[in-house]
This record gives C-alpha cells, structure tokens and sequence, in this order.
C-alpha cells in the first residue's frame, strides 16, 4: 500500500498501547474490512507529528480480498487524515522496510517574520532571515557514508549486545526556494536513523543564520558526540516523501 497521512494528530505511524498512532488506525480498518488480523510492515516509522505522502505499507491477506475495493473501504474510514492511495500486489518476499534501497525525506521552512497560521501544521516557522548559499553549503558534508551519532538520537543496543550501527549513505541533499517564503530541503539516503533529518535541518538552518559555521559541520560528524550539533527542527515540517526499491 502507498499511504499519505498527515501526521498532526497521531502519536507516530508505530502502534503503542493508549496512543491513536497512523498503524494502530490503519491496521484497525483493514481487519474491519477483511475481518482478518492485519500486522502492517512500514518502510519508516515516522515520528509524532511527522507526515508523509509516500510510505509504503505492506501487509498479509486472503487472496479473496479485492484491493479496490478495500482502497476505497480505506479511504472511507480513514480519511482525510490517513489516505491509501494505491494497494497492488506484491512478490511473496517482498518487506516495505528490508527491501527499500532508499528513502527521501521533505522538510519545509516558513522564513518570514510573520507566521502563518494556514502553514503552521505542516511548516517549521523560522523569523530569522536564512540565506540561501549558507544553507546549500551547509549540505555537502552529510554526503557521503558517515557515522550520524551526532544527528541521531542513540538507540538501544541489539538483543544481542552489540551496538547498533548509525552509519548511513546520504545521496542528495539540496535546499530550493519555493516563493512566498517557503523554503524546501529534500534528503535521499539508503536509511536514516531516528530523528537524523530533523537533527541535520536544526544545524543547516543554524548555518544558514551563521549561528554555525558550514565548515564546522564536518567537525561535528566526527565527533559523534550530538551535544555537539543544534537542537533539532521540529517535526511539522517534515515529510516523508519517497521510498525506492
């Protein structure tokens, strides 16, 4: 399944006990439709907050189930927060997370001095003038493959006792003016750990007042250490966009 949803009120897409998550919705009206138990596969488990107009879904039912119909069923029960937009049929191995290649990731910045109340679920709101150049330069040391300890938030180690691995591959990584004050980042790596695009925006749009140097940036990436880099962004802005097999 090819879901969009906008994020604002939902606890992340993973479900959690007491919490209305995207997955806990999704999966509650596909049982009610196909009358069978349906545990949902995700490519990326968005956080609270954080939207999406890509992620892939996949999931286990009968063969009897007809998708279009269950796609319209979906959107009738679901929308308009969570939209399936398309269901198809996938090969027997096919796993929405292990076999994506690559993820692509939208964050958008509302830089003017007034906020804007119609943007605000969907906008990080930032008053202090950015420049455009700083931004860009800002964005060529997080290509390549790093260890992004110092823009992620540490996971638990593995069950068994190794620690988990935060080396990622960043393949692109651009800003774009959009008008009317909006400024758009698009990230593309082969995974990202959790919080690294909202903790990679918080220190390019801090580089893009100067409150960091572009040129530190790589200093921050050896050190490991995320003390060391801004806070992160918050997660209205951010979007999942794409995911490549």
């Amino acid at each position: 399944m090819l879901v969009a949803y906008d994020g604002s009120g939902f606890h992340g897409f993973a479900a959690q006990p007491g919490q209305r998550t995207v997955a806990g919705v999704l999966s509650e009206a596909i049982q009610r439709v196909t009358r069978q138990p349906a545990e949902l596969t995700c490519a990326g488990r968005t956080d609270r907050g954080v939207h999406a107009w890509g992620q892939v879904v996949s999931v286990d039912l009968p063969a009897s189930v007809d998708l279009d119909s269950l796609r319209r069923s979906l959107v009738k029960l679901c929308g308009p927060a969570i939209v399936v937009r398309e269901v198809g049929l996938a090969a027997p191995d096919f796993d929405a997370r292990f076999s994506a290649t690559g993820r692509t990731y939208r964050y958008t910045v509302l830089n003017r001095d007034v906020p804007d109340p119609f943007l605000a679920a969907t906008t990080w709101h930032v008053p202090v003038p950015l420049d455009l150049e700083l931004l860009t330069l800002a964005c060529d040391p997080f290509l390549g493959e790093h260890d992004f300890s110092a823009f992620c938030r540490r996971p638990k180690v593995a069950p068994d006792g190794e620690p988990v691995s935060l080396v990622r591959r960043v393949r692109r990584a651009v800003w774009t003016d959009l008008g009317d004050d909006r400024l758009r980042f698009e990230i593309e790596a082969n995974a990202f750990c959790h919080q690294m695009v909202r903790s990679i925006v918080g220190t390019i749009v801090a580089a893009g007042h100067s409150q960091v140097k572009a040129g530190d940036i790589r200093s921050i990436l050896r050190t490991g250490d995320r003390s060391a880099a801004a806070p992160i962004a918050p997660p209205e802005g951010l979007c999942l966009w794409h995911v490549s097999y």
